[in-house]
């Protein structure tokens, strides 16, 4: 009965490290993608491996994030936030390691047969040219904050966010599924990508003072909390802005689809912009990531079920 005990609680440890909560973001990303795509072309097995690569990528950032934070002093007791177990001595680093090459060799299996599957649609130019944004991708997420120096500590992870969850997840999910990225897909591409970035900046503002005194000078370390919360809406209300222009019309039914998920945006920037100590920011997190991607599915059936686009 212990050891049956202690195999649950091995297990709750790296569920806790792998931060499942955090996919939704990536399934947003290459949902939208994929949805934008389905009038024009469409393979549910690209689809597949495409979500499956995007899964993968995004546990890989997490692992790295938690293995770097901790080997760089920014997981201090006096961090609010979900344990990292790093940092507590759960997991050790060589187990963390062991993990993180895993994970980078899954994600280069899956990575290569979802290009096998898109070259008829992409060719071999654009197979090399993927593959090379996939070693990116890859390599972004590992010195993100595990080299010695990372550039998530100077400030640039909101950039990589910006760049990876957005133009390359969005359009390049897009481009395996057609073989060609128009411009009204590089619009909703910067949308998410912007709004991916709100949920790193919520991150930071939350941390601000364990990560000045680490040393890890994230934007709203660099501007200061009133600023980096006007960052914020700006971070908001931008997409928002971005998805309702990219539209030629919308119907009463479109507008009611696409206010709601916007509304739950504003209610973030509310509260985010209310909050007076970090841990009022813990909800605002959970509330962020669950109506991004509440936002890209319902602009992506839009896309699918309206006759105007």
């Amino acid at each position: 009965m212990k050891e049956e005990v202690k195999r649950k609680s091995r297990f709750a440890v790296w569920i806790n490290t792998l931060r499942l909560h955090t996919l939704p973001l990536a399934l947003a990303c290459i949902g939208l993608g994929n949805l934008l795509s389905y009038k024009i072309r469409f393979s549910p097995i690209i689809a597949l491996f495409t979500f499956l690569t995007a899964i993968l990528l995004q546990i890989l950032s997490n692992l790295a994030n938690d293995y770097g934070d901790a080997k760089n002093g920014a997981d201090t007791p006096d961090r609010i936030g979900p344990e990292r177990m790093v940092h507590t001595g759960e997991i050790t680093h060589r187990q963390i390691k062991g993990a993180i090459v895993s994970v980078i060799i899954l994600s280069l299996i899956s990575g290569i047969i979802l290009l096998l599957e898109s070259l008829q649609n992409i060719g071999y130019t654009g197979a090399m040219v993927l593959f090379l944004v996939g070693i990116s991708s890859i390599a972004a997420a590992i010195a993100y904050t595990a080299t010695k120096n990372p550039y998530g500590y100077r400030g640039l992870g909101d950039i990589s966010v910006f760049i990876f969850f957005g133009i390359v997840a969005v359009a390049g999910s897009y481009y395996l599924q057609t073989g060609n990225i128009p411009l009204n897909i590089i619009i909703p591409a910067i949308g998410i990508g912007l709004l991916c970035t709100s949920v790193l900046n919520i991150n930071n503002i939350r941390d601000i003072e364990s990560d000045r005194l680490a040393g890890k000078n994230t934007i709203p370390v660099k501007i200061g909390l009133r600023n980096a919360k006007i960052y914020h809406w700006l971070l908001l209300i931008v997409p928002i802005l971005l998805f309702t222009c990219n539209r030629n019309n919308y119907s009463t039914l479109d507008w009611i689809i696409f206010t709601i998920p916007s509304l739950f945006l504003i209610i973030n920037g509310i509260g985010v912009s209310r909050s007076k100590k970090p841990a009022d920011l813990i909800p605002y997190l959970k509330q962020l990531v669950l109506s991004i991607f509440i936002f890209a599915i319902c602009y992506g059936f839009l896309a699918v079920y309206s006759s105007n686009s």
